[in-house]
């Protein structure tokens, strides 16, 4: 199955930079590797957040077939890891949109995560919220990502997360700001609860998901088993900085010497296969979205060496030419031009040769460094995001995956299946790409959250 056209024209006119800070401070991956390990074990995660958490009503708006609720309340993440979240996401807000009157005992409400650009509410208001109340008289929850809308840091543009690290922040603060939230819905008496997410949200409720301690609906839509191909070989990854990116990695040894030592499972086998996969095929050698310029990079270096070489070339030449000078002397002067001419060629021709010989060492020390940038990243983003390195959902049979079948986003190729980390859950695959699904069904979106919350009633009812 090819790729959407689509989904890469599209990527074409979005211009944004993505991770322009780099890799994100070493101290912080260490923290960040080190709370995966909690929050990817459920036994462990589902103590993290009291049943009592506090949460505030801001505002309620009554309208004619809804009431909306505006929330918030401080990210648990803050707790656990202070000083890692700006100051500006600490306060998670929230929209809770339920219907005027429930059509039945059960009052079924979703938890929507928010996808890449999917700033405040207003998206999933109006293409999921508000037509799942007409539909099918569900409420909707509508958690704001960190880094996103009221949560943005002032210093960052639109959707564009500064660092790497930014996106494991926000993945931890989701997991444990869903399981808040589903606490403070039950205390409510709503249910049953599920979860749902488009794209990056969709991966961001699987993990949630995850370490929710009962069976639970969940539909992620237009996302897959792992981050790790969306920023390495997906369309998007030709909007990664990769020049700082590679240029941070080949001066700070910390990455390369303390940081993969931390990867564990998905992410140091990532890496591993990584490596071998390199060795053995020259698919890296021709990624478009490389930035030839890289060896810009090694620019002080290269000069250093061409400079160092000119220098031994003319000392060496000098001489060179002074031994022979003296030789033309003894000789007598009839071939003095033709044997002047001879050196001067054959000077030229060893000084041109030492410089490409040179300009060949960088080139091949500038693919390496891509090349190794590339595993790293791969090994990073399956280390924080591969479903997995988290606990399988209670209940796999309630999951039902919507994935677009030529997603140029979401490659599925060469990374685990989601029905194989998941054992029984249901797989629906949608005609076209990333962009077409999102713009043209979202209805089936919406079909399969009424499937899963039917299943559910059908396996847990009372």
């Amino acid at each position: 199955m090819g790729v959407s056209k689509l989904d890469i024209l599209y990527r074409r006119f979005l211009l944004s930079k993505l991770f322009i800070q780099g890799w994100g401070k070493p101290d912080d991956l260490r923290r960040l590797f080190e709370f995966r390990k909690t929050i990817g074990n459920r036994e462990k995660c589902q103590h993290l957040v009291p049943k009592d958490y506090p949460i505030f009503i801001d505002k309620i708006e009554e309208q004619t077939d809804c009431q909306i609720m505006d929330g918030h309340f401080v990210s648990p993440l803050d707790h656990y890891l202070p000083g890692i979240m700006p100051a500006e996401s600490i306060k998670a807000r929230f929209q809770f949109i339920v219907p005027k009157e429930w059509k039945s005992k059960y009052r079924p409400v979703c938890v929507h995560l928010a996808g890449t650009g999917d700033h405040f509410y207003w998206r999933r208001r109006t293409l999921m919220a508000r037509p799942m109340i007409k539909e099918a008289c569900m409420g909707s929850l509508l958690l704001e990502n960190p880094y996103y809308g009221y949560r943005k840091p002032k210093d960052q543009m639109r959707s564009s997360l500064r660092n790497v690290s930014d996106l494991f922040v926000m993945g931890g603060a989701l997991v444990l700001e869903s399981a808040a939230i589903l606490h403070w819905l039950e205390r409510g008496g709503y249910g049953p609860l599920g979860m749902t997410g488009i794209s990056m949200g969709g991966h961001m409720a699987s993990l949630a998901a995850s370490n929710w301690p009962k069976p639970i609906p969940l539909v992620p839509c237009l996302s897959w088993s792992t981050a790790s191909g969306v920023f390495t070989t997906g369309v998007l990854s030709k909007a990664v900085n990769w020049r700082e990116l590679e240029k941070q990695y080949a001066t700070e040894t910390v990455y390369e010497e303390e940081i993969i030592r931390l990867l564990e499972y998905c992410g140091a086998d990532s890496f591993k296969m990584g490596q071998d996969f390199v060795k053995n095929s020259s698919t890296f050698e021709n990624l478009d979205h490389r930035d030839l310029a890289t060896g810009m990079l090694d620019l002080n270096v290269k000069r250093e060496m061409m400079r160092t070489a000119t220098v031994t070339r003319f000392s060496t030449d000098t001489a060179a030419l002074n031994a022979s000078t003296q030789g033309i002397l003894l000789e007598g002067t009839s071939d003095t031009g033709c044997l002047n001419h001879q050196m001067s060629s054959t000077n030229i021709s060893k000084y041109s040769s030492s410089v490409k010989h040179e300009l060949l060492k960088m080139d091949k020390r500038k693919a390496s460094l891509a090349r190794e940038s590339i595993l790293f990243m791969k090994g990073v983003m399956d280390e924080c995001t591969h479903i997995g390195n988290f606990s399988v959902p209670v209940d796999p049979s309630l999951i039902i995956v919507v994935q677009a079948k030529e997603d140029a986003y979401i490659p599925r190729a060469g990374v685990r299946s989601l029905n194989e980390i998941w054992p029984g859950c249901e797989i629906r695959y949608l005609e076209g790409g990333h962009i077409s699904a999102y713009l043209f069904k979202q209805g089936l979106f919406r079909q399969a959250i009424y499937d899963a919350f039917d299943r559910f009633l059908q396996k847990y009812s009372v």
